[in-house]
């Protein structure tokens, strides 16, 4: 598995997240045992990048990877987020403030079986807490050896260059995949700029760029994409034309659907690290193999002509606490 940095941060260059093994993307097989199966045959294939959150549960799931990694705790950058928690009381969906933080990390430190986090992320930028303030409490753990770098998520390129005045930011966790491209017009630049290595979140679309969705009817009632508008009926019928000209580049390509997508990615660039989930060890494999595709560069030009996805790439309430 070949490695690439996020700032100064060494990972592979494939990650794996760990937010379907029994959070949001939750079904009737969620299987612990498995999810800790795939962790352990992750780091078997040289994926050293694990990432996970508080809210993934909420804890079971940084509880699922602190139970992966005893033993194997050094062999692994461990990245999680702290935000949509308020462990003060707080009203509201988000609690960015110093000391939620200092409760959060406390919390995940537990969980996890460790004694410092590699990548603390904020989950969404707080809007009621200035950047500044967040990410100097941030600091102070990195001080401490708590935390040893910071992250943010869905954050805009205004609120981005304020929080690197404070602190070095690693890197900058964003969707970002063949049918979510905002990134590219104005995010991609601002962290480059700044040396920020770049994290896509969903880089295979929610599961839909793999083409084993072929039916709203696939989900159980509890799986957020029901509400997904890319999912909804209507839009979900427009959006299987993506899946197919996909796989058109994959047969071309000798590669499976999601190895084409991840491998799409990882072509646009050496500060890119995609941390596609899964919970299962066929799909672990069937992502890492994307380390090895190589896409031609008239396979890449098709790719960067897919029919433009229908629908907001996440729901009205989840995309206000986007890119601010």
């Amino acid at each position: 598995m070949k490695h690439i940095k996020l700032g100064d941060l060494d990972v592979s260059r494939i990650g794996l997240g760990a937010m379907p093994m029994n959070a949001f993307y939750t079904g009737k097989d969620t299987d612990e045992a498995e999810g800790i199966r795939t962790i352990h045959r992750a780091i078997d294939l040289g994926i050293t990048h694990i990432d996970t959150a508080e809210v993934y549960g909420p804890f079971t799931n940084e509880e699922l990877v602190g139970k992966a990694l005893r033993g194997r705790r050094d062999q692994v950058v461990l990245a999680t987020k702290f935000g949509f928690v308020s462990h003060t009381g707080r009203a509201g969906s988000l609690d960015s403030s110093p000391a939620s933080i200092r409760i959060a990390v406390e919390g995940s430190l537990k969980r996890l079986g460790t004694d410092y986090i590699d990548l603390y992320y904020q989950h969404r930028v707080d809007p009621e807490i200035p950047i500044e303030e967040t990410v100097g409490a941030l600091a102070e753990l990195v001080a401490e050896g708590k935390i040893r770098h910071i992250g943010l998520s869905e954050a805009a390129p205004a609120t981005i260059r304020r929080a690197h005045t404070v602190h070095p930011v690693t890197a900058l966790q964003t969707e970002y995949s063949l049918w979510s491209r905002d990134p590219e017009a104005e995010i991609l630049p601002t962290t480059r700029e700044l040396g920020i290595g770049f994290v896509p979140w969903s880089p295979l679309g929610h599961g839909f760029l793999t083409g084993a969705i072929r039916s709203t009817e696939w989900f159980d009632d509890d799986d957020f994409r029901k509400n997904n508008p890319r999912f909804t009926p209507g839009n979900f019928e427009q959006n299987l034309r993506i899946a197919d000209e996909v796989k058109a580049v994959a047969d071309e390509a000798g590669a499976t659907p999601a190895q084409v997508a991840l491998a799409w990615l990882l072509a646009q660039g050496d500060d890119i690290a995609p941390i596609p989930g899964t919970k299962r060890v066929a799909h672990l494999e069937d992502n890492a193999a994307a380390d090895g595709v190589e896409l031609t560069a008239a396979q890449i030009e098709k790719l960067n002509q897919l029919t433009p996805a229908t629908g907001e790439r996440l729901d009205e309430a989840s995309m206000q606490l986007s890119d601010r």
